[in-house]
C-alpha cells in the first residue's frame, strides 16, 4: 500500500471514528505547515519549530476553520460536524473547549480528505488557510 497515495472507499472511512480521522488529519495538517514553512525559507530549526507550533495549536486551527468553513461542501460539513462533536477527554493548555472541538473538526476533515485521496481539495483548503493564518 502506498501511504502517500491513499484512496479508501467512503464506507471504510465512514466506519472510522472521528478521532481516528482527526489523528490522521493532525499529521497531514502539520506536514503541510512544515513543508510550507520550509519552502518559504525559514532557516533555523528553532524558527521552523516555533512557527509550526503556533500554526498547529488548537486556537490557530480553530481560527483557520472558522475562516474557511464557508468553502466546505455538504459532505465536508458533515465530516466537520462529526469531528466537532467527537467526545474528547482532555483539552490542551492554552485552548478553550470550543477551540479544541473546532481544531479536532478541522483535523478530521483533513484526515478524511487525505484518506479519500483528495489531495487537490486538501491543497485548496490549506492554501485558503495559509492566506489568512500564517506567520511572517
Amino acid at each position: 500500500m502506498d501511504l502517500f497515495k491513499v484512496e479508501l472507499p467512503e464506507g471504510e472511512i465512514g466506519n472510522m471514528s472521528s478521532l481516528a480521522l482527526a489523528h490522521i488529519g493532525d499529521g497531514v495538517y502539520e506536514l503541510m505547515v512544515r513543508t510550507r514553512l520550509a519552502i518559504e525559507g525559514r532557516e533555523t530549526n528553532r524558527g521552523l519549530h516555533r512557527a509550526t507550533v503556533a500554526l498547529v495549536a488548537a486556537p490557530a486551527q480553530a481560527a483557520a476553520a472558522e475562516r474557511i468553513e464557508h468553502m466546505f461542501t455538504e459532505d465536508e460539513r458533515h465530516v466537520y460536524r462529526r469531528g466537532r462533536n467527537a467526545k474528547v477527554h482532555a483539552v490542551p493548555h492554552g485552548a478553550t473547549i470550543s477551540e479544541y472541538h473546532a481544531a479536532t473538526a478541522l483535523e478530521a476533515l483533513f484526515g478524511y480528505l487525505y484518506l479519500r485521496g483528495r489531495t487537490d481539495r486538501l491543497n485548496e483548503l490549506f492554501d485558503a488557510v495559509w492566506e489568512v493564518t500564517h506567520v511572517s
